[in-house]
C-alpha cells in the first residue's frame, strides 16, 4: 500500500497531478480543493494516498491531510459513493464540512457536490451519521499537512510527567469525552471560546455522554438560528 509521496509536481491536470519522485512519475487523481492549494509545477509536494486496486485499474488518490483520507475512506463505504464521487464530496465540503453536514443531517450541502443526487445525498447522511463523530474526535492528530521535507510521524522524547491527583472512573470519562469534544470543535474551526462554552452547556445536561453525543449536541447548539 502506497500511503504518502512526496515529490516535485511535474504536472497538472483537471482532477490529477504528476509527482516525480525520483525520475518514477505517480499520477495522483486529487479534488479541486487540494488542486486548488497545491504549489507550481517544479515545486516539492507531497499528498497521502490511498490505491484502488481494482482488476483492470490501479488508481492513486491523494490528500493533503490524514483527515480528509479518512473521511474519503468512509464516504466509500456508503453504497453508491465511489472513490469519484467521494472526492466530489471533499471537494466541495472540505473535511471539516463533510463532518458539520453529516453530524447535522444536512444533506443539502452534500448534495452541493458535482453528481451527487439527493437520495444518494440522504445515504451519506443515514449511513453515517452515528459514525462521523468519531472520525471528528479522533481527527485532531490528523490535520497536519504533508509537508514535502517534514517528518509526519516521530517519536516522542520521554519526559517525567508529575502524577495528578486521582479522580474516580466517572469524572475521568466525563473529562475525556469533554476533552475529545472541545478538540474536534475547535478542529473544525469554532473559537475556542465557544466551543468550550458549547460543550460545557451539553455536557451539564448529559452527564454520562461521550465524545460523539457531546459534538453532536454542541453542533446543534453552535449552529446558526
Amino acid at each position: 500500500m502506497i500511503g504518502r509521496i512526496s515529490g516535485r509536481l511535474d504536472w497538472r491536470g483537471p482532477d490529477h497531478v504528476l509527482i516525480d519522485v525520483r525520475g518514477v512519475g505517480y499520477i495522483i487523481y486529487v479534488s479541486e480543493r487540494t488542486l486548488a492549494g497545491m504549489p507550481s509545477v517544479g515545486e516539492a509536494v507531497s499528498l497521502y494516498t490511498d490505491l484502488l486496486v481494482r482488476e483492470d485499474l490501479l488508481q492513486l488518490f491523494g490528500f493533503p491531510t490524514m483527515l480528509e483520507k479518512e473521511w474519503h475512506k468512509l464516504l466509500t463505504t456508503v453504497q453508491g459513493v465511489g472513490a469519484k464521487a467521494a472526492m466530489a464530496i471533499l471537494g466541495t465540503l472540505g473535511a471539516e464540512g463533510v463532518g458539520r453536514a453529516i453530524t447535522l443531517g444536512d444533506a443539502r450541502s452534500v448534495q452541493a457536490a458535482p453528481g451527487v443526487g439527493p437520495k444518494l445525498a440522504q445515504r451519506v447522511i443515514l449511513e453515517l451519521k452515528a459514525k462521523a463523530p468519531g472520525v471528528m474526535a479522533s481527527g485532531v492528530g490528523l490535520t497536519a499537512k504533508a509537508g514535502a521535507d517534514d517528518v509526519v510521524i516521530e517519536e516522542a522524547a520521554p519526559v517525567t510527567v508529575r502524577k495528578p491527583a486521582r479522580m474516580d472512573d466517572g469524572a475521568a470519562r466525563r473529562a475525556s469525552a469533554s476533552a475529545d469534544a472541545l478538540s474536534a470543535l475547535v478542529n473544525l474551526g469554532y473559537g475556542q471560546g465557544d466551543a468550550a462554552q458549547a460543550v460545557a452547556t451539553v455536557a451539564g445536561d448529559l452527564a454520562d455522554a461521550d465524545a460523539a453525543v457531546l459534538i453532536r449536541a454542541s453542533l446543534k447548539l453552535l449552529a446558526p438560528k
